[in-house]
């Protein structure tokens, strides 16, 4: 029952729709939160711009993320990646811009990233 309630909520989540200029929130995990806002670009044409923030104690670099570009009914009419450029550090937010398909909105998510311990500088990679 609680899964069927869940994927209710994912499904009413992805539903929603906003206008492309509006700015987003979404939680991808308890790790990190997306912030976004799309709009026109200096160079003409669309771009997405925002910051990651990492609520835990470590630091996330090579973070990789995923944006698909929606219509109006939430159908995936376009997809692209863009890397975060900086590391994510611990409880602290990197920001990322990156140009984008026109499309009424858009949803993010992280791909991939790797922990990285400050003290020795180990990698584990999520």
């Amino acid at each position: 029952m609680r899964a069927a309630l869940g994927l209710a909520a994912l499904v009413a989540f992805l539903a929603v729709s906003t206008s492309a200029t509006a700015q987003n929130f979404a939680s991808v995990d308890s790790a990190f939160r997306l912030e976004w806002t799309a709009g026109p670009s200096a160079k003409g044409g669309q771009q997405l711009s925002g910051y990651v923030h990492n609520t835990t104690n470590r630091r996330a670099v090579r973070m990789r993320l995923g944006i698909d570009g929606l219509d109006r009914a939430g159908n995936v009419v376009a997809h692209t990646e863009t890397w975060v450029l900086a590391s994510v550090p611990p409880n602290n937010r990197a920001y990322f811009e990156t140009p984008v398909p026109p499309a009424a909105t858009y949803r993010v998510a992280v791909l991939r990233f790797d922990w990285v311990d400050d003290d020795g500088g180990s990698f584990r990679r999520w």
